[in-house]
C-alpha cells in the first residue's frame, strides 16, 4: 500500500520560509512523478510543483522564484523549499505520485497517491 505523509507545515509571518516534507512508503517502481498540490478554503485546487525520476521539474507561475521542489532517493522523501511565503501562499499542501510518464505535465491533483496534508498559514 503507497502511503505518503508530510509535515512540516506551521504559521509564519509573511516574508518568511517553510520547508514541507513528505515521506513515500510502498511505492516500489523505479521511475516516478512526485508533486505536490495546495487548496486553500473556498478556492480551487492550485498544483505548486512536480518532479519526476529524470529530475525534470515543473512550477506554477505563482511560485516560481520563491519555491523549490526536490527528493531525496535514499530517504523517499519528497521535499518543498519556500520562501519569501505571502499570505495568498496559505493553504492545505499535499503531496503525491503517480506512475505514469505523462504524470509531469498533469496537474499533481490528479496523480493516483496523495497524502493527507499540512497546513501552512501565511500572515501579513
Amino acid at each position: 500500500e503507497v502511503q505518503l505523509v508530510e509535515s512540516g507545515g506551521n504559521s509564519v509571518q509573511a516574508g518568511e520560509s517553510l520547508r514541507l516534507s513528505c515521506l513515500v512508503s510502498g511505492y516500489t517502481y523505479s521511475a516516478y512523478t512526485m508533486g505536490w498540490f495546495r487548496q486553500a478554503p473556498g478556492a480551487e485546487r492550485e498544483s505548486v510543483a512536480a518532479i519526476d525520476s529524470d529530475g525534470l521539474t515543473t512550477y506554477a507561475d505563482s511560485v516560481k522564484g520563491r519555491f523549490t521542489i526536490s527528493v531525496d532517493d535514499a530517504k523517499n522523501t519528497l521535499y518543498l523549499e519556500m520562501n519569501t511565503l505571502k499570505p495568498e501562499d496559505t493553504a492545505m499542501y499535499y503531496c503525491a505520485i503517480d506512475r505514469r510518464i505523462i504524470a509531469i505535465h498533469l496537474p499533481a491533483y490528479e496523480y493516483n497517491y496523495r497524502g493527507q496534508g499540512t497546513q501552512v498559514t501565511v500572515s501579513s
